[in-house]
């Protein structure tokens, strides 16, 4: 029995047929390949690498950099940016406390150690007593 028969005495949904259409893009590559720029903006704002996204297309990594830089770029500060909305949404809103210590650390500056330089060193104590003569200062 062929494959044809099989889908035709088959019941519930038939398969999806491919279908010609248009994409919008950039043409690229000597091949001339047409590439759409929200596309490689959506890769990179998931995280995928310059090679991923480039054999995704089909396209050298070059090509994709030279053609895609500021497409690139974008992706990868959307991504940055929901990452931070997530950790300060998790760290004020779910009060989870590993979260909070982490921003403080990296946005507040806050440190595990103390900092034992001479610039975070206490001033010297002195303590003024007065012996006769006014404002007399002795050095304990």
């Amino acid at each position: 029995m062929s494959v044809e028969k099989e889908l035709v005495n088959k019941t519930g949904p038939k398969p999806k047929q491919i279908v010609e259409g248009t994409v919008k893009g950039i043409c690229v590559g000597r091949d001339k390949k047409i590439v759409p720029p929200e596309e490689v903006q959506k890769l990179a704002a998931l995280g995928c690498r310059d090679n991923e996204i480039s054999k995704f297309f089909g396209i050298k990594e070059d090509t994709l950099r030279y053609n895609f830089a500021e497409y690139l770029i974008k992706g990868r500060e959307e991504v940055k940016i929901t990452l931070r909305r997530a950790m300060l949404t998790n760290a004020c809103k779910n009060m989870n406390a590993a979260v909070q210590i982490f921003l403080a650390k990296n946005i507040l500056g806050y440190e595990s150690e103390p900092n034992n330089s001479e610039e975070s060193e206490p001033l010297p104590w002195v303590e003024s007593r007065i012996l006769g003569e006014e404002n007399a200062e002795i050095e304990i």
